[in-house]
């Protein structure tokens, strides 16, 4: 075959008129933008710049204690100084043909830094050393100002750690060598483009930048997510209960009912049939009963938290033992939907209820004393913010609270698609758990207001009579029913060490497990993947602190589930014929997974 010619070598031109239609388009469009945006800004009135998270302040404290000591200032700038000389050196060494150790690499799981060029051009790991030089010592020096109270150096490091990821040389198109390749390959097509995604997702945003990070045309409910076969069963304003078909003869004769958290849709339990957690039990033998939350509106802003105990857990209870005709039932509850299961466990024991025979908390705070970087967000004066906002509409918007969890990992959900869709002009990629992530739904303003200031502020669950509910105060050290708590090494919502706190509160015995992984990749943890593993204590001790429960554990390959699979089994092993929603006594009102998931906001 002869050898391309230098013609051939040539990428292929633009087309100079699809390139000025594109142009005129974008024109158009970001005018139009532009016009809308200003024209909501006269009607809502000029507002003066407001710190609702005290980010001002917390800098001011932190630079007043940083000035009274200018020897360690000066120290750190020298230090600083050093590390660039011998950056230097270092390049001008790579740049005559030699290796040298570099002076500064990223973390092994940074993927900011792994397409080749990075290491490979001299240009650009200078480039990048220089940044991840620069990012250490600012984090060393915020980090080592004494005197902060812990809040305020919490939010400092927090919002520095914002600043220094947003300003990363992999966020900027001449920066980054995969987007210098891409531009120079197609003579700026993916600029264009990626303006282009920037523009549609101000404008679906309604005139925020609402960052797509999924093709959410890919995924349809009941189609290719939430798929497992069932019945919705019973319903009331804040819940659809639905009842899974069995898929063995024998089932074990206590059903099995999970609280989701009602922030996003419940199907994170059920994305497809390989990594479905609903399907799998369904597999094992339970009766599976999932609540599927309501996204409320200005109807429901006073419906409170013990609403979502009543109507909710304690619906759902009523609505399962009536449909099954059994006395007691098992149930798990996931993050927020933990701590609901927690409080309502009070509240039965308060009652003399014993319908809930064991209880199953995935990633759950109960103990909030060291809720990790989400206490950044919550303080008297935010939570005081925040609470106008919702008195004024009814509801906290999901996608605000979504927000602010995509911040705590802003490199993997937030930079990373700017780069791919605004730079690099990608589509993003079809993710069913992206998909998931991106579905929030609205929290009722007392309901919330009551979650954040009793349990988040004032840590009131863990206390005897700290929290009550339908005027019942509540105790959950009298809480007997056996436990089993599942946490991840790598969580950033719910911190291990912390919900292991919260597993010394409850009476009964309890058996904790401590997973692979993170929030959702650690519990979404099929046994088929054998992935992340786990780890366990024979004995069951949950010594005073966590670190001597890890010395004393052992770990496993493979998933938590069948672990937790062991622990249900032994906790009741008698089984009875399968139940199919239609055979009980509820009437059947539509078929899974209902109507209340899948109310998208923003659907068109």
């Amino acid at each position: 075959m002869p050898a391309p010619t230098n013609e051939q070598q040539k990428p292929e031109l633009p087309d100079p008129q699809e390139v000025a239609r594109t142009y005129a388009e974008v024109a158009q469009r970001a005018s139009k933008l532009i016009a809308e945006h200003m024209q909501r800004q006269v009607q809502k009135g000029l507002k003066p710049p407001t710190d609702e998270l005290g980010v001002a302040q917390a800098f001011m404290d932190m630079m007043s204690k940083l000035l009274t000591n200018p020897y360690r200032l000066a120290q750190a700038q020298m230090n600083l100084v050093w590390d660039y000389f011998s950056l230097w050196q270092n390049s001008m060494q790579r740049f005559m043909g030699l290796t040298p150790t570099p002076i500064a690499t990223p973390a092994k799981d940074d993927k900011r830094f792994k397409d080749e060029g990075w290491q490979d051009h001299f240009l650009f790991d200078f480039i990048k050393q220089s940044y991840l030089i620069t990012a250490r010592h600012i984090h060393d020096v915020v980090g080592g100002v004494d005197g902060l109270d812990p809040a305020t150096k919490t939010k400092v490091s927090f919002f520095t750690r914002q600043y220094v990821d947003a300003l990363s040389p992999s966020n900027f198109a001449l920066t980054n060598p995969e987007v210098f390749r891409e531009t120079v390959k197609s003579h700026g097509q993916n600029l264009v483009k990626g303006f282009n995604n920037l523009l549609r997702d101000i404008e679906e945003g309604d005139g925020q930048l609402k960052i797509r990070m999924t093709d959410t045309t890919a995924f349809e409910l009941g189609k290719n997510v939430a798929t497992t076969p069932g019945k919705v069963v019973f319903q009331n304003d804040l819940i659809q209960l639905l009842q899974y078909t069995p898929s063995t003869a024998k089932v074990a004769k206590r059903p099995l009912l999970i609280v989701p958290p009602w922030i996003n849709k419940y199907y994170v339990l059920d994305l497809r049939e390989k990594n479905s957690l609903i399907k799998w039990a369904v597999d094992q033998g339970h009766t599976v009963f999932v609540i599927s939350w309501v996204n409320p509106d200005a109807k429901l802003a006073k419906k409170g938290f013990d609403d979502y105990v009543t109507e909710g857990i304690l619906g759902a209870v009523d609505a399962i033992t009536e449909q099954t005709g059994v006395k007691e039932i098992n149930a798990a509850g996931y993050c927020l939907g933990g701590t609901l299961l927690a409080t309502t466990l009070g509240y039965m024991t308060a009652k003399k209820d014993k319908r809930i025979a064991s209880a199953t908390f995935f990633t759950t705070l109960i103990d909030f004393s060291q809720p990790g970087e989400l206490g950044v967000f919550i303080d008297e004066a935010q939570v005081t913010n925040l609470e106008k906002k919702m008195a004024e509409r009814g509801y906290l918007e999901g996608s605000e609270m979504a927000n602010t969890f995509n911040m705590l990992r802003s490199n993997d959900l937030i930079w990373s698609f700017v780069v791919n869709n605004y730079l690099l002009g990608k589509d993003p990629f079809p993710f069913d758990l992206l998909y998931w992530n991106s579905d929030s739904t609205r929290m009722p303003a007392k309901m919330h207001s009551f979650y954040l200031r009793n349990m988040y502020m004032a840590n009131a669950l863990r206390e005897p009579g700290g929290v009550e509910i339908a005027g019942v105060p509540i105790d959950l050290s009298k809480v007997k029913v056996p436990a089993y708590f599942i946490s991840t090494v790598e969580d950033h919502i719910a911190p291990w060490k912390t919900t292991y706190l919260g597993a010394q509160v409850v009476g009964g015995p309890v058996r904790f497990v401590l997973g692979g992984s993170g929030h959702i990749a650690g519990i979404v943890n099929p046994p088929a993947a054998n992935k992340y593993g786990f780890w366990t204590r024979t004995d069951d001790a949950l010594p005073d602190s966590s670190e001597d429960w890890l010395a004393g554990a052992e770990q496993h390959t493979g998933s938590w589930w069948t672990d937790w699979q062991a622990w249900l089994t032994s906790q009741d092993d008698a089984q009875v014929a399968a139940r199919k929603p239609e055979d009980g006594k509820l009437p059947v009102l539509e078929d899974a997974p209902g109507s209340f998931v899948k109310f998208r906001l923003g659907a068109k």
